[in-house]
C-alpha cells in the first residue's frame, strides 16, 4: 500500500469513528431533547456505518459478501433522516413525529422486504440491491433539497444555521457516492475521505461562525459604554418590537442574546445595554413577556391545548419554568387564569351540576 492510499484509509477510519461517536452521542445521549440533532446523528451514523465497513473490507477482503450490504443498508435511511433534519428545523414544535416514525417503519419494512429476496434469488439480489439504495436515496435527497426551497422561501427566519452547511455537504457526499457506484472513481474507499472532509468542512463551518459571532460580540462601537439616547433607543425599540411580532422569534426555546443581536444588526453588548437602561428589563424578562401574552391569548381564545402543551407552544422547555414564569409575571397560575376566563354564569352552573 503506498503513502498516499496510507493516508486515504486513515482519514476514512478516522472520520468514521468521529462520526459514530458524535451520531451515538445524538441520538441516544441527546435523544429527541432537539429533533434535528436527532437527524442529524442518524446521518451521521448512517454514513460512518458505510464508510467503516468500507475499511475493513480493505483490509480484510475475506469477509463474508454480505458485510458490504450491511453498509449499504444503512445507506439506505441517510436520504429520510436529511430530509426529516430539514423539515423538523423548519417546522419546529409543528413537526408531526408520529408520521415521521410511521414513515421509517414503512421503509424499514420494505428494506426487510427486499432483503429477504437475497434467500431465493442471490444473483439477481446481487445486481439490483445497490441501485436499489441508490434510488432510494437518490429520491429523499431531491425531496429534502425541494423542501429546503420551499420552507425558505415562506419565512424569513433562520430555525437552524447549520442546516445549509448540513444540506450541502450531504449532497456533495451523495453525489460523490453515486461517481463511485457508477465506476468513474475507481478508488473503493474514497467516499470514506469524503465523508470525512465535508463532515469536517461543517464542523469548521459550525467553529468557524462561532467564533465570528463571539468576535462581533465583543467588538462594540466606542458609544456602546454610554447610555443610548432617547431618540435611537425609540427607533431600536420599535424595529425590536416589529421582529418579535412579525417573526415570533419568542417561540424559538433556544432563543439566545446574541441570537437576537444578530437579527437587530447590533452587538449583543448594545443589545444588553437597550433592554436594561431603557426598557428596565433583562434579555430572559422581555422574552418571557411575550411568551406569556401570547399564552394568555391562547387560553383566553379558548386554545384546546392543554395548559402545559400551550407552555411549550409558546417557546418554553419546560412545564416548571412556564408555571414559575407565567406565576411570577401574572401574579396567578396559569390555571387558575384559565378559570377566570369562564363567565361567572358558566363557573356557577358547572358547580351546581
Amino acid at each position: 500500500m503506498t503513502f498516499g492510499q496510507q493516508m486515504l484509509f486513515f482519514f476514512s477510519a478516522v472520520g468514521a469513528f468521529n462520526g459514530l461517536l458524535l451520531g451515538i452521542y445524538l441520538l441516544f445521549v441527546k435523544k429527541l431533547k432537539y429533533l434535528p440533532d436527532f437527524f442529524l446523528g442518524l446521518i451521521l451514523l448512517t454514513l460512518s456505518i458505510r464508510v467503516g465497513i468500507s475499511v475493513c473490507i480493505y483490509f480484510y477482503p475475506d469477509l463474508p459478501r454480505i458485510i458490504p450490504h450491511f453498509g449499504m443498508a444503512a445507506l439506505f435511511f441517510t436520504g429520510p433522516a436529511l430530509y426529516y433534519y430539514i423539515r423538523s428545523s423548519f417546522l419546529r414544535e409543528k413537526f408531526d413525529l408520529k408520521q415521521c416514525r410511521t414513515s421509517f417503519g414503512i421503509l424499514t419494512l420494505l428494506l426487510g422486504a427486499v432483503g429477504l429476496v437475497y434467500l431465493f434469488f442471490p444473483v439477481t439480489w446481487d445486481r439490483y440491491f445497490g441501485t436499489f439504495i441508490y434510488t432510494v436515496w437518490s429520491v429523499f435527497v431531491v425531496l429534502a433539497v425541494y423542501q429546503y426551497y420551499i420552507f425558505s422561501k415562506r419565512t424569513t427566519q433562520n430555525p437552524n444555521k447549520f442546516i445549509l452547511p448540513v444540506m450541502i455537504s450531504n449532497v456533495i457526499i451523495f453525489l460523490a457516492y453515486q461517481l463511485i457506484s457508477t465506476g468513474w472513481v475507481q478508488i473503493y474507499c474514497a467516499g470514506g475521505s469524503l465523508v470525512f472532509s465535508f463532515v469536517l468542512y461543517a464542523n469548521f463551518l459550525i467553529l468557524f461562525s462561532k467564533k465570528n459571532e463571539q468576535e462581533y460580540v465583543k467588538e462594540a462601537p466606542k458609544y456602546t459604554n454610554k447610555k443610548i439616547s432617547e431618540e435611537l433607543a425609540d427607533g431600536f425599540v420599535s424595529k425590536l418590537e416589529r421582529l418579535m411580532n412579525s417573526e415570533e422569534l419568542y417561540k424559538n426555546p433556544n432563543l439566545k442574546l446574541s441570537d437576537l443581536a444578530t437579527k437587530m444588526n447590533m452587538s449583543a453588548h448594545q443589545l444588553s445595554q437597550l433592554l436594561n437602561d431603557n426598557l428596565g428589563k433583562s434579555f430572559s424578562t422581555y422574552i418571557n413577556e411575550y411568551r406569556i401574552s401570547e399564552a394568555c391569548d391562547k387560553i383566553e381564545n379558548g386554545s384546546f391545548l392543554k395548559i402545559e402543551e400551550i407552555g411549550y407552544e409558546v417557546g418554553f422547555n419546560s412545564k416548571s419554568t412556564f408555571f414559575s414564569t407565567f406565576k411570577k409575571i401574572k401574579n396567578t397560575t396559569p390555571l387558575l387564569y384559565k378559570q377566570s376566563q369562564i363567565p361567572s354564569e358558566a363557573r356557577f352552573q358547572s358547580s351546581e351540576l
